[in-house]
């Protein structure tokens, strides 16, 4: 059977989808000579997703909220990169079912949900988009961060995590390190390469603890993240696998560093 053939009949069993964490890049990630490759990989290893739920962190909005159910403008949350970046484009089609599904599951937890009608993909959903799904034939819906709390998030990641038995591919997207302002020389720092060590480290023995108070645990803890945010979506994916006891079905699909941070990028079941 070849792997066109596994992943239509994958699919057609609603296999439970994994939940994914990816260090999703900036716009110039399509002209990386490996990372493309890298990602475009790991979607052919996996069953073809029903829709994506994408939790990025370039959108924090309490309410957690719901981005355009149709087709939308993407986003381009950037400033000064060449024009031909903000050519791309990446019509997805729109997710109401996802979105209807969504509201359940978060409202029967007393999580208020909002709309956003007219909120397309931005760039933290889209960009590793491009290269994993190319044709934009899968419905996508993004919703937002609505705290950075990492309990909070986990909580929210195991009222979503039923979605993943209809065929959704829960997306949590950041980056591992996380700190532009602190990359003042070439090469990779020193807290970048520990913050990823210890990382992965913790991720392997399951040590959620030390991972939910990675700001104190982690050596160079506020230096790889002066804010959260690019860490914050990995909590909802580690909340969407543990509901399914898959914690310790983790692995490293990518690791690595590009222009300075750790792009390691992970899979539950």
């Amino acid at each position: 059977m070849d792997s066109s053939t596994r992943r239509g009949a994958q699919s057609a069993a609603q296999q439970r989808m994994p939940a994914l964490y990816l260090s999703h890049g900036a716009p110039p990630l399509a002209d990386d000579s490996l990372w493309p490759g890298q990602l475009a990989a790991w979607s052919a290893d996996l069953p073809r997703p029903k829709a994506v739920l994408m939790v990025s962190a370039h959108w924090e909005e309490a309410p957690l909220a719901l981005g355009a159910t149709e087709t939308a403008p993407l986003t381009y949350d950037f400033w000064g990169f060449p024009e031909r970046y903000y050519q791309v484009r990446y019509p997805s089609p729109g997710a109401p079912e996802l979105a209807d599904s969504v509201r359940k599951l978060l409202r029967t937890a007393d999580t208020p949900v909002q709309d956003v009608p007219d909120r397309g993909l931005d760039h933290g959903a889209y960009v590793p988009l491009v290269e994993m799904y190319p044709d934009a034939d899968i419905p996508v819906l993004q919703i937002s961060l609505p705290t950075l709390a990492p309990q909070r998030l986990m909580d929210i990641g195991r009222r979503l995590a039923p979605l993943r038995d209809e065929g959704v591919l829960i997306v949590g997207s950041g980056f591992f390190t996380h700190n532009l302002a602190a990359l003042q020389h070439p090469g990779t720092p020193s807290w970048s390469v520990e913050f990823d060590d210890w990382g992965r480290e913790k991720l392997a023995a399951g040590d959620i603890d030390s991972l939910l108070d990675f700001v104190h645990t982690a050596p160079a803890g506020r230096l790889a993240h002066p804010r959260t945010e690019h860490f914050a979506p990995l909590f909802v994916t580690l909340g969407a696998a543990d509901a399914s006891g898959e914690l310790g079905t983790q692995r490293s699909v990518i690791d690595g560093f590009w222009g300075g941070l750790a792009k390691r990028s992970l899979q539950f079941g």
